[in-house]
């Protein structure tokens, strides 16, 4: 199925600065779960070739806890598309116009040295968000040995060691805590 999401028009691959169609799709579906289950809004943790679509979904108001883990699209094939962050400049704009207005806090996660997620990526949102941009970058050696020999890309899935005080634990907690200060609703 991955192959047949990598070929997908639903995914834009090697397109810079656009969003990827499926993410209309991804915004209108948040603002219906938020219409029926209520609450301050909605929170997406995008992971590999969904990465991004965190902060594209993050133009819409009720998107409160977006979060790009190992954001990998569009794949970093150039020094232009590694620093991309697949979302066109309007959409970005109107990221940074949150961040400042509402106090807009994305967070980012992935390995040093990965190559299907650069860091330059996470160079780039730090420069365009600022303080607003939460980027952690764990070091390699602090993921799950058990999927060796390949290198580690999976923050809170397969190379998530899920022990206290390790990296990738700390991460995941990360987002459970912008998570919880985000979504629930303030006490009566």
């Amino acid at each position: 199925s991955i192959v047949r999401a990598c070929i997908s028009r639903e995914f834009t691959m090697f397109a810079r600065g656009r969003a990827s169609a499926v993410t209309d799709w991804l915004r209108a579906l948040g603002r219906d779960l938020h219409e029926r289950a209520g609450g301050p809004g909605i929170g997406a943790i995008g992971m590999c070739l969904t990465g991004g679509f965190a902060l594209a979904m993050a133009v819409d108001p009720i998107m409160l806890a977006p979060v790009l883990s190992q954001p990998s699209l569009p794949v970093p094939v150039t020094p232009w598309h590694a620093r991309d962050l697949g979302i066109p400049d309007e959409a970005l704009r109107t990221v940074k116009q949150r961040c400042e207005d509402e106090d807009l806090c994305v967070l980012g996660l992935r390995f040093r040295g990965d190559a299907l997620s650069p860091g330059a990526r996470f160079e780039r949102l730090a420069d365009e968000l600022g303080d607003h941009f939460v980027g952690i970058q764990i070091d390699p050696r602090h993921a799950n040995p058990a999927n060796r020999p390949l290198p580690p890309h999976s923050v809170v899935t397969n190379d998530l060691i899920d022990e206290p005080g390790e990296p990738t634990h700390e991460a995941r907690e990360r987002v459970l805590q912008l998570f919880r200060d985000r979504l629930q609703p303030e006490p009566a």
